[in-house]
């Protein structure tokens, strides 16, 4: 199936996934995770002809990939640490993003404020530097700004004591819809993909890994659904949860080993787009206490972060602490002229990074630990990937299924083809869409007249939401609930959680309408309050 068969999107009506996945015979790939790096070996996988299956335990990019800072760069701040391969992936594979979807990632200008003097030439030089790396792949040019230009283009930035600033070009995306179309691309292409299908067993035969049991996480209560699958390769692409997964197939083994993944967690504050009106995103390298605070303007708000802290543990919902706050909005004081207070944000939420840990231990410091993807494969076979970006999620990808063939699990396979490959909702040729502004059908690329042909395309709940959204995430977008809703198919709840939560009940009584389903209200609300409290 060509991928123009997104142009009239197939139903994700779930008893009929739920039987296709009973049905399945032997697959060459069973790919465990629906975040960035699961849904990109997916579709990799399927384009280069292989049976693929993708299970995730809750939503599509319920995890870490929908809670990123919106940013496709190619990691500049690696560029101080002396990380160049790192730098040069990177850039290359941002521009294979923005090539791919350009209904949701576009082109973003940062200014650099500089309040001292020696920064000017001290931060300009590094990113002419970035932009020789770019080579082809650079967005625009390093410039040097003045005082007036400085403050002309960046609206709302501190004016005491600036000298002028460094303008740069990197990108910014819309993570858990881009991630939506990985996952909408693969099934467009033949692969079946569905959220809310936990593996609760790895499957082992002769000591080495042949398949999962699964289990349908939206089953009645006391009418459990479960079943298994067969496949001659297993990825494990849970993110900071991979380490459960190996679990899984140590306990089949009788072994165990060390935990991969250290996770840090990193907090964002979104305000109204008052304190920075404008198109261009604010970086400040060095904070007084050595870390990088951005403020990126996205989908009509601020969005104000972030922080790098350790934490012992993998939790769903994980919370900022009052310390990580204090250090937002402390540091966007000194550099907005308008200084934001905690009764200013609208919604406060967490996204927690799969860090590798090293052989030896880096202690309590994250930015030790590094920031490229491991792909481990066990004894008995199974295939673990963490680790990396959003950005270098397809360059993963073609990492992993590298890693397969080499041990054995899959035979020869045809050349990659993700990296110039639309995902759905991309028109040819199309030019970048503003994710500045709020999110509308504009955000749906080719797919926006259908959209505007369903009920309520002209009835709007709030920051650009309307019924037609709803219905459309129900239909074809496998949203089962008030959160996939307001959380991922539209962003609502990481924009104004408050707003989020004075509408779910209308969202609540659409899906109800469309899928006869429980969309879950009273756990939706819970979580809105959380996302609207400014932890103190």
């Amino acid at each position: 199936m060509s991928q123009t068969a997104a142009a009239s999107p197939a139903r994700t009506d779930r008893a009929q996934l739920l039987h296709a996945l009973e049905a399945l015979p032997e697959l060459d790939l069973i790919v465990i995770g629906g975040g960035a790096s699961g849904l990109g070996v997916a579709l990799d996988a399927r384009l280069r002809g292989l049976s693929v299956l993708l299970l995730e335990s809750h939503d599509f990019a319920g995890g870490t990939s929908s809670r990123a800072t919106k940013l496709v760069h190619g990691g500049v701040r690696y560029l101080a640490q002396g990380n160049i391969g790192l730098v040069r992936e990177a850039l290359h594979e941002r521009r294979a993003l923005l090539g791919n979807a350009p209904h949701l990632a576009q082109p973003l200008a940062f200014i650099m404020p500089a309040y001292r003097p020696w920064e000017l030439p001290f931060y300009g030089m590094g990113l002419k530097m970035y932009d020789a790396l770019a080579g082809s792949a650079s967005l625009g040019r390093t410039e040097w700004l003045g005082r007036a230009a400085t403050a002309r283009q960046l609206p709302g930035v501190n004016p005491g004591h600036l000298y002028g600033g460094v303008k740069y070009w990197d990108g910014q995306f819309d993570d858990a819809r881009l991630a939506l179309a990985l996952a909408r691309t693969a099934a467009a292409q033949g692969a079946l993909v569905l959220n809310y299908c936990p593996v609760i067993d790895i499957l082992h035969e002769g000591g080495r890994v042949c398949g999962v049991r699964w289990e349908d996480a939206l089953a009645p209560d006391g009418a459990p659904r479960q079943g298994t699958v067969r496949a001659r390769c297993v990825v494990n692409a849970t993110g900071v949860w991979v380490d459960r997964v190996r679990q899984m197939d140590d306990a089949a083994r009788g072994q165990g080993s060390s935990a991969m993944v250290a996770p840090s967690q990193g907090v964002h504050l979104v305000v109204e787009r008052a304190f920075l009106p404008s198109q261009n995103a604010l970086l400040v390298p060095h904070t007084r206490d050595g870390r990088v605070l951005f403020a990126v303007p996205w989908l009509g708000h601020v969005i104000l972060g972030t922080t790098d802290t350790p934490r012992p543990d993998a939790v769903r919902e994980p919370r900022a602490l009052p310390e990580e706050a204090a250090f937002i909005l402390n540091e966007s004081a000194r550099v907005l002229s308008r200084a934001p207070k905690a009764s200013d944000v609208r919604s406060v939420w967490v996204g927690l990074r799969p860090l590798v840990r090293p052989d030896d231990s880096a202690g309590g410091n994250t930015k030790a630990i590094s920031r490229e993807h491991t792909v481990r494969i066990s004894p008995s076979g199974l295939v673990t990937v963490t680790g990396g970006k959003w950005t270098t999620y397809r360059a993963m990808a073609e990492d992993v299924l590298q890693h397969c063939v080499r041990a054995g699990q899959l035979g020869p396979l045809p050349s990659c083809r993700t990296a110039r490959f639309p995902l759905v909702g991309a028109a040819p040729g199309a030019a970048p869409v503003s994710l500045a502004a709020l999110p509308g059908p504009h955000t749906y690329g080719s797919e926006a007249g259908l959209l505007q042909a369903l009920p309520g395309a002209d009835v709007e709940l709030g920051l650009g939401l309307t019924e037609a959204m709803v219905r459309f995430a129900a239909r074809h977008e496998y949203a089962r609930c008030v959160e996939d809703v307001l959380a991922r198919r539209h962003r609502m709840l990481f924009l104004d959680a408050g707003l989020a939560a004075t509408i779910a009940p209308r969202v609540a009584r659409i899906l109800f309408e469309e899928l006869g389903v429980d969309g879950q209200l009273d756990a939706f609300l819970s979580l809105a309050a959380q996302y609207g409290r400014v932890p103190a």
